[in-house]
């Protein structure tokens, strides 16, 4: 049987392409993420590239696809023990050190910058994205749920506003890591005012939510 004709073997390249394009993406950014060096990075002919994807855009979307999907499967469990939103910024660092040392904070960036200019792109970047933000909405849900704060919180909206700030401190830190830093401790504290709140008894927690209903 041809390799062309081996479902396995077939699966094996794809999988080295979208691997090489990562990889290629990390090493040499977006700018070098040819056809030729991502075949080269993946140890495989470049015609098939094309075979199996069409072209260098569509390769690039599904390998945005298939990191994600691997990032998020590795922490999905973790996600899912998070109780508080302290614990949600806490694991959003450890995360963010995790991913850097792995060099995928390195491929966001390239992914994004690309997307710019390439729709394409833009909008497998955007599905990658949102396979993250839908695992914060699930925490936020989770954690608001119990708290006097919950019923003042679109936890859709948040998950986002989450994500987005998460996305930007990661690209942030290239520049500025000690503002990046200072970023995290920022989110920290408010984390520990909310916390307070929670605290507190039932009485001062109907006031606090009689006093936010006002405001709205």
């Amino acid at each position: 049987m041809s390799a062309a004709k081996d479902p396995a073997k077939s699966l094996e390249t794809r999988t080295k392409l979208l691997d090489g394009a990562l990889r290629t993406l990390t090493e040499q950014g977006i700018a070098k993420t040819s056809a030729r060096n991502i075949a080269a990075a993946a140890g495989v002919n470049q015609a098939l590239v094309f075979y199996h994807f069409g072209s260098v855009d569509e390769l690039l979307a599904a390998a945005c696809r298939h990191g994600t999907e691997q990032r998020v499967s590795l922490y999905r469990e973790r996600l899912a023990e998070i109780d508080s939103l302290a614990g949600l910024l806490a694991f959003g660092r450890e995360m963010h050190e995790e991913e850097r040392e792995a060099g995928h904070v390195a491929v966001l960036g390239q992914l994004l910058a690309g997307s710019q200019t390439q729709p394409k792109l833009a909008v497998a970047t955007a599905a990658g994205l949102a396979l993250w933000i839908e695992e914060i909405e699930k925490v936020l849900t989770r954690v608001l749920s119990a708290s006097p704060l919950g019923e003042f919180v679109d936890a859709v909206g948040l998950a986002r506003a989450v994500g987005a700030s998460f996305v930007g401190m990661e690209l942030y830190e290239g520049v500025d890591a000690e503002g990046a830093g200072r970023a995290l401790d920022s989110l920290e504290q408010l984390s520990l005012l909310v916390s307070a709140v929670e605290d507190l008894g039932p009485l001062a927690q109907r006031a606090v939510r009689h006093r936010l209903r006002r405001l709205q």
